[in-house]
């Protein structure tokens, strides 16, 4: 075997790596160079589906490849997680996430995944509300009112939500908790049917999503009591927010993209500066805020840390509330 001397193979291999260096860049100037799989774990036609279409669409235009979206619903969104997680690291399969997989890490004993371990945080997209909606026959125009109605009648109001370990039914348990009322749950197969029993008076609230719920709102079919997230929606800025009665309440809907952990950094940075951009354009903004929510700005490690404290915070009102996945 030729021995090299020391400072010839320091140098090759400086040279390798600069070279390796060179060609990933390369790889993420001329990124796309295919169809781009965006795999989204809910039915189309809902917020996921919807929030995925805006951005796959955005990218499509500025890109100049197609960012097709993929449905594939199933386990409270693990089966498209799962997708991504075993996709080639490549940047042409990403995941729309959000709060259910969050919820998920502790709701499902037994996933083969780590969400956090596994998927790359490549941006943020939105973060909307939910509205607490009561049908118009509960005695309460307020929070405070529907909280000593709920304790006048312990255990006899219920509230549906999307299912079990549902981003409605954990928003649900933590204002059970923070509250201190009791309120029977009701798990229907998505927000739909479980707006359709609470206009039909068979529950009496529901922590719904904006999109799902507003044009009832605006309807006067169902009364807003208060939106979960930390500050009053654009959308409904007369309605308080939980938070105004219940210090510390929040609960909010946030969407975004993920990749394979190990998609090349270059890729993960053009795709978020793509999204920044398309945030940051007015009609843009207009529809996120026709869809009850504001643009999540940030970098791939900023989403990151938004993941990280939300699966922190909805594992603790997981175990608490002793919610096992169906």
């Amino acid at each position: 075997m030729m021995k090299l001397p020391r400072r010839n193979f320091l140098h090759l291999a400086a040279g390798a790596a600069a070279l390796s260096a060179v060609s990933r860049i390369a790889r993420a100037q001329t990124y796309p160079t295919r169809p781009v799989r965006v795999i989204v774990g809910f039915s189309p036609g809902g917020a996921t589906d919807i929030m995925a279409r805006l951005v796959g669409q955005w990218l499509s235009e500025r890109l100049g490849q197609q960012f097709v979206i993929d449905n594939r619903p199933g386990a409270g969104g693990n089966i498209a997680a799962e997708a991504v997680v075993r996709a080639p690291a490549d940047g042409y399969t990403l995941l729309q996430c959000g709060v259910p997989n969050a919820i998920n890490a502790t709701l499902y004993d037994r996933l083969n995944f780590n969400f956090i371990r596994d998927i790359a945080p490549v941006a943020g997209i939105i973060r909307g509300t939910y509205v607490m909606v009561v049908n118009p026959s509960v005695p309460a125009k307020a929070v405070p009112e529907f909280i000593a109605y709920a304790k006048a009648n312990p255990g006899r109001i219920s509230y549906g939500s999307a299912g079990i370990g549902s981003p409605n039914h954990v928003a649900g348990e933590l204002f059970k908790i923070m509250a201190g009322v009791n309120l029977m749950h009701v798990p229907y197969r998505g927000i739909a049917p479980a707006l359709n029993d609470l206009l039909g008076g068979q529950v009496q609230v529901a922590f719904a999503s904006m999109p799902s719920s507003i044009e009832f709102i605006r309807a006067g079919k169902l009364r807003a009591l208060a939106v979960t997230t930390a500050t009053r929606s654009e959308v409904l800025p007369d309605v308080p927010t939980v938070g105004e009665f219940v210090p510390g309440y929040e609960a909010s809907a946030w969407y975004g993209l993920g990749a394979p952990k190990a998609t090349p950094a270059e890729i993960v940075d053009k795709l978020n500066k793509e999204i920044n951009a398309a945030l940051a354009d007015p009609k843009m903004k207009a529809r996120l805020a026709d869809l009850g929510g504001t643009p999540l700005l940030g970098s791939p490690a900023d989403f990151g840390k938004l993941i990280a404290e939300e699966t922190e915070k909805w594992g603790k009102v997981v175990k608490f509330a002793g919610i096992k996945a169906e």
